[in-house]
């Protein structure tokens, strides 16, 4: 595993340069620098029960932009993607990618938990490509819209390079290796979709079914591989197909 100063560097690269360019403001400096603080250098010194939990809540705050500090950087201003949906506008939003480099920080020092890739894993892999797209057109929350957008590229590194990391390393790496190791296999990896699912419920009841049904699949592949990078690819290829191929980001009733 490489060592604690060169993993340092992810978070405070970053920090720098939203320091530099006026996107982190000094209360955002300072969350940041905790939450770097707590995650890799504060655990040999407490319980770890108190340090998980605190990490856990202070990821969520992060995640869901409720730490004040932090400016988003509009990359596209709001834009019809789909005929059905709003306009979408693309943002990056330095608290959630923050939250991301320090947890890969954190999750490069972990022991690797690496296993043989066998068929199930592949089918659990091609399943959830299909079924979560599937009940989301049966649900009605997106409708059949296959498009091409313009900059997809500038979409695809802001969705997998700060959303996708942080939400996988936050929900998988963080919460459900925990989960698992205390409430055992199967309840560990249900709870964890159930609130994966719960997180997305600001976009819509219904839509957060299909976030719960994504992050089973999600977890199951993380848990019976031990490569975060493959629930990492996986989810990103479930957003992928969804901008490509169904009302984006959801349709407007």
């Amino acid at each position: 595993m490489p060592p604690l100063h060169l993993r340092l560097l992810l978070p405070v690269i970053a920090l720098g340069l939203g320091l530099a360019f006026g996107f982190v403001q000094p209360l955002g400096l300072l969350f940041a620098v905790l939450l770097i603080g707590w995650l890799l250098f504060a655990e040999p010194y407490l319980p770890h029960w108190l340090w998980w939990s605190l990490g856990l809540l202070a990821g969520i705050a992060l995640a869901a932009h409720l730490l004040p500090g932090f400016l988003p950087v509009e990359l596209w201003p709001p834009r019809q993607i789909s005929a059905d949906a709003q306009p979408y506008a693309l943002r990056l939003s330095w608290d959630k990618l923050l939250l991301g480099l320090t947890l890969m920080a954190w999750w490069l020092g972990q022991p690797s938990r690496s296993q043989p890739l066998g068929k199930p894993l592949w089918l659990v892999m091609s399943l959830t490509l299909l079924l979560v797209p599937l009940l989301a057109l049966l649900l009605g929350v997106v409708s059949w819209q296959a498009k091409l957008p313009q900059d997809l590229w500038l979409w695809l590194a802001v969705n997998l390079g700060v959303a996708v990391l942080a939400e996988e390393l936050l929900f998988r790496a963080w919460l459900q290796t925990q989960l698992v190791k205390t409430l055992g296999v199967w309840p560990g990896l249900l709870l964890t979709s159930v609130l994966f699912g719960a997180a997305h419920i600001p976009f819509s009841p219904l839509f957060a079914l299909v976030a719960g049904l994504a992050g089973l699949g999600y977890g199951l592949v993380f848990h019976y591989s031990g490569r975060l990078s493959l629930a990492i690819a996986l989810h990103g290829a479930v957003n992928l197909l969804h901008l490509l191929l169904l009302s984006y980001p959801l349709r407007e009733v």
